[in-house]
């Protein structure tokens, strides 16, 4: 009866439902109510098979104010300091290698996946942008989109766990400065560079727009001496309900064989990545490159919005977290593409066969099609924007 609901009357009951686990883990003292709230309460939601539904391209809008405030977060210290991460950046290449080295087989042989699956599985880049490519280099398009979501689900749950057991951080850091105490010129900045930066990174094609976009704007802007805050807290929050949301959302339709297959590898995976980066960040700190904080962080394979929440609840050094993982995600978006068409990967690659990933392995599942809705529009559009890799 749930499903013949129409599409504003399913948002709202997302949106009532992530209310309510905001609620919940207020009430139970929990860390991260506003982002962990509304991910749980969806995602147990969405296996329980309630009709859910994301917030379209009003929810992709929220994602620009961590843009603004990544970008408000590059100064000239920064700019200054960018040097001295040089070194420990020059790791980030050689992490994703070996992410590549170990998740590519890990996929292929212990799961079967065929290999566009397998490579762009594997890869830590962005959610929307790795469905994508792989699923024009044939993969398949529902297997990565689980897989994905599974990793930044992981890892955004996990990683607070490790800053305040591992590293004794207290993630009660105040995310801005309150609405009524910033200029209401810099927050009119703000609002153009978010809008601008989305929209315009959008017509130019570029990766991340309402991220990204925002970020170049904001920076400038900062760079200028014309914005000296992050958003406001009340729209840094309102961001962290709707991303926790929209993770939520991701998992509308999943069947029992695609939690038995796919999200159990990407569970598996996760573990994998966990232990890959807490070798990089040892080097890192070793080295003294990092404090153990920011070298985690900067290291954790998340998604950027969801690391940037993370970031700037911890107290950690926001630039240099940022500065590595936009270098992670340009290299991977950039040269995931290239290597696989270099290896041949794609349907039929170098083993001139595929065991059809999930769909057509020993579970005997369905199609992609059949399996659920068509993933990359849930995770995009709308899926509120959880997510990013």
């Amino acid at each position: 009866m749930l499903t013949n609901l129409s599409p504003n009357i399913r948002r709202g009951l997302t949106i009532a439902l992530a209310a309510l686990g905001v609620c919940l883990f207020k009430a139970l003292s929990l860390p991260l109510p506003f982002l962990f709230g509304p991910m749980f309460a969806c995602l147990v939601a969405a296996l329980a098979g309630v009709p859910l539904k994301g917030l379209g391209q009003v929810g992709v809008a929220f994602r620009t104010i961590l843009g603004v405030a990544v970008g408000a977060s590059i100064t000239p210290d920064v700019i200054a300091r960018l040097p001295q991460m040089a070194l420990s950046v020059s790791l980030i290449p050689v992490y994703i290698a070996v992410i590549a080295l170990v998740g590519v087989p890990f996929f292929r042989k212990v799961y079967r996946f065929d290999w566009p699956t397998s490579w762009y599985a594997a890869m830590p880049g962005g959610l929307q942008d790795m469905v994508i490519f792989g699923t024009e280099a044939g993969g398949n398009m529902r297997a990565l989109s689980l897989i994905h979501a599974t990793r930044v689900l992981i890892i955004v749950t996990v990683a607070p766990v490790i800053l305040t057991r591992g590293f004794g951080v207290s993630l009660t850091n105040p995310i801005g400065a309150p609405i009524a105490s910033l200029p209401l010129s810099e927050m009119a900045l703000m609002a153009v560079a978010a809008i601008v930066g989305w929209k315009g990174g959008e017509r130019i094609g570029l990766f991340g727009a309402s991220i990204l976009g925002p970020m170049i704007v904001t920076a400038v802007l900062s760079l200028a001496g014309l914005i000296h805050a992050r958003p406001p807290a009340e729209a840094i929050v309102a961001a962290q309900f709707v991303i926790g949301m929209g993770i939520g959302v991701g998992y509308v339709g999943v069947t029992l064989v695609e939690l038995r297959r796919v999200v159990s590898a990407g569970v598996l995976f996760v573990l994998l990545l966990a232990v890959l980066a807490f070798v990089f960040t040892e080097i890192v700190v070793q080295l003294g490159l990092a404090h153990p904080v920011e070298g985690f962080l900067a290291f954790a394979p998340g998604g950027q919005a969801e690391m940037t929440v993370l970031s700037i609840i911890a107290g950690a050094d926001l630039g240099f977290v940022i500065v590595h993982h936009l270098t992670r995600i340009l290299l991977v978006i950039t040269g995931a593409p290239l290597a696989a068409r270099l290896m041949r990967v794609k349907d039929g690659g170098p083993d001139g066969g595929s065991d059809g990933g999930p769909d057509g392995g020993p579970d005997g599942g369905g199609t992609g099609k059949d399996a659920g809705a068509d993933p990359g529009r849930r995770n995009g559009k709308d899926g509120g924007g959880g997510g990013s890799g």
